[in-house]
């Protein structure tokens, strides 16, 4: 497995993500970016994950080491830091967290001087750096060259500010009762002052993290936690976090989960109506249901698909010239306001749109219903190249004989196999996904 996966480096905290490693990393990071330096400051913030402190103290020793002055701002989201390195003229961005993954991984995430993910080239070029110790031991800063670090704790200020502006200034979240599950991470506090501070009532669930409990039974990952707090508050809706803020699942106010992809085609749809759709133009990636693009299609809105991460998304945005994309996990990006999936912003888009409507959210967000589909995992030992297994394309051709759409792609996070089939027969989607779990499993588990 390589060093970078689809979202920076992940793995297990102290195994594959040690404090020798992050270090290392944070050298050939800072060796890579030094000749484009402006600034000389990289910013670093982290999630709750007990393991952050341990990477965040390698990260600025390794920074310092080739010459960085670091700004640390502790526990933020994602999209926070990818803002705030924009904001504060730094020269790169650094988060310390593993998303939605338990609390005994983490990982490592990268930002240039604009906010952006950094394209598999340059994490490439990083990773070649990280391996050449001849390299990262000739860089070491030596006298006054060595960098030094401070802690701003005041800078998410601007975050909360700039994430309100996104929120149409004629509307207002009084007499809004939202539910909103912090999954006890990065977004423990800025979730809920946003919200509260637009006039919301804001019952706060799993906002108490303690380095151990980021994601446990709640957040994004467990959206039925948060459909039970739904019910039993009566609330208008329900946003779900992940641990780094990231990524979002609504909950209506029945207590059930809106569909990724019919989020995204109803909010698609509802900015060409105020006209905000930047060349009607919307990019999602190769997980998403074929109804969303037939959907938007009757809306004269054009569909392009990505592979999978947020990141993909954000390249083919650009290329497409769209300003609104996502992926149907949560990762959604209104490029207008950030350059990468923002938890929060999205929440507060689809609480616009549901002013906008003037109806329940499940009657809001009942825009298009979704073809049929099954999706399930396989653990792995070794990530084998699909096209090297035998027998895969015979396999393939029966399903597509079958009229099933099928994608069987490996996690860029985790050692598994994601299997995806929709079609039309569920008996038949249920026939095949056995077969091919069998198949895979024979051949990889």
């Amino acid at each position: 497995m390589g060093l970078f996966g689809t979202d920076g480096v992940r793995g297990k905290a102290g195994e594959k993500v040690t404090a020798a490693a992050a270090m290392q990393l944070a050298m050939a990071t800072g060796i890579y970016f030094k000749p484009k330096a402006t600034t000389n400051k990289i910013l670093v913030g982290k999630d709750t994950r007990r393991s952050g402190y341990m990477i965040e103290n390698a990260i600025v020793a390794g920074l310092t080491a080739v010459g960085f002055s670091v700004i640390q701002i502790g526990p933020m989201p994602t999209p926070a830091i990818a803002f705030i390195t924009e904001n504060m003229r730094c020269d790169a961005g650094i988060m310390i967290s593993a998303s939605h993954n338990p609390f005994w991984d983490n990982g490592i995430k990268f930002f240039d001087s604009d906010g952006n993910k950094l394209s598999k080239e340059v994490e490439q070029e990083i990773a070649a750096i990280y391996d050449n110790r001849e390299l990262i031991d000739e860089s070491q800063a030596t006298c006054k060259d060595i960098g030094r670090s401070k802690r701003i704790d005041d800078v998410i200020g601007r975050y909360i500010v700039h994430i309100k502006n996104s929120f149409p200034k004629h509307l207002t979240l009084k007499g809004i009762r939202i539910v909103i599950d912090c999954a006890n991470g990065a977004g423990y506090i800025v979730g809920p002052t946003i919200l509260e501070e637009l006039g919301a009532e804001v019952k706060v669930i799993n906002n108490n993290p303690n380095g151990y409990n980021i994601n446990e039974t709640c957040g994004a990952m467990h959206p039925e936690v948060l459909g039970s707090a739904v019910r039993e508050y009566r609330a208008d809706l329900g946003i779900a976090l992940d641990g780094d803020a990231d990524r979002i699942v609504v909950i209506d106010e029945n207590g059930e989960v809106i569909d990724g992809d019919i989020l995204m085609g109803t909010l698609a749809a509802y900015l060409k109506e105020r006209g905000e759709l930047k060349n009607n133009q919307f990019v999602t990636t190769i997980m998403s249901n074929k109804a969303l693009d037939d959907y938007l299609a009757t809306k004269g809105i054009t569909t392009h698909r990505s592979e999978v991460g947020d990141k993909n998304v954000a390249i083919l945005m650009k290329k497409v010239g769209s300003n609104f994309g996502g992926e149907e996990s949560g990762h959604i990006i209104f490029s207008d306001y950030s350059t990468t999936g923002d938890g929060i912003l999205s929440g507060l888009q689809a609480l616009a749109y549901l002013i906008h409507s003037g109806k329940r959210a499940s009657e809001a967000f009942s825009t298009f219903d979704l073809y049929p589909q099954l999706k399930d995992n396989i653990e792995v030992i070794d990530k084998t190249p699909l096209d090297e297994i035998e027998g895969l394309d015979k396999l393939k051709k029966e399903i597509e004989d079958a009229n099933i759409r099928h994608l069987f792609r490996y996690s860029g996070t985790e050692n598994k196999l994601r299997l995806l089939l929709e079609g039309s027969d569920k008996k038949l989607l249920k026939k095949y996904m056995i077969k091919a779990k069998e198949f895979f499993k024979q051949r990889l588990a």
